[in-house]
């Protein structure tokens, strides 16, 4: 199977300590842990709107990948032009760009990789494909549901129950620890070694936060 060839990770989510820890921001959670574990920092890039950091990753099976990390500082409904921006200026294709990303219909501790494809609402990622078309890979991160469409907002922008956020917590060191695979050893061996993780037991779903 062909290495995928990324140079883009974009961790989805708000600026400011307001929404921190809000499950909305399951994307930056995301860069931020593969910045620490890598050694990068974020600096702000007030030309892209974003927070930017550069990382190299081991690829399984080869030599390291070299890696834009990017925080849009837009709001999540604006993510497009940061993404757009951050594109144009490394040259960089939207088929090298790993957008990731919080995930309703997914249970909380549970993540999948794909690419292309729609929005499903995400507010972010329609604003992304508006920009960029959706030929972008994504990395779902599972929050849960509330159960009805008319709590779906405040749900997004609460901080998840103690169960439900150490749950998030583990998806997003299973999907790190998948990057590699997926750099090395391509998309195939990285889903396979991602997608076979269940929830929890007990199920985090994010009813009863």
């Amino acid at each position: 199977m062909a290495a995928t060839a990324l140079k883009l990770i974009v961790g989805l989510g708000n600026p400011g300590d307001k929404y921190a820890r809000t499950r909305h921001n399951a994307g930056w959670w995301f860069v931020e842990a593969l910045a620490r574990r890598h050694g990068g920092t974020f600096r702000a890039e007030p030309k892209l709107q974003s927070e930017m950091a550069r990382v190299r990753v081991p690829a399984a099976g080869g030599s390291a990948v070299e890696l834009w990390l990017q925080k849009p500082t837009t709001f999540m409904n604006r993510s497009g032009a940061a993404v757009a921006a951050a594109c144009n200026f490394y040259r960089i294709a939207p088929a090298e760009v790993l957008v990731v990303h919080d995930e309703l219909d997914l249970p909380a501790g549970v993540a999948r990789l794909k690419q292309g494809g729609g929005h499903g609402g995400h507010n972010g990622l329609r604003d992304t494909s508006a920009a960029i078309g959706a030929d972008y890979w994504r990395l779902r991160i599972g929050i849960g549901h509330p159960g009805h469409k008319d709590q779906v907002l405040d749900y997004v922008l609460q901080r998840a129950g103690a169960d439900d956020e150490r749950a998030i917590g583990r998806a997003i060191d299973e999907s790190l620890d998948a990057l590699p695979v997926l750099l090395g050893e391509g998309a195939g061996k990285a889903m396979n070694q991602l997608h076979t993780r269940t929830a929890p037991a007990g199920g985090a779903t994010g009813q009863g936060d």
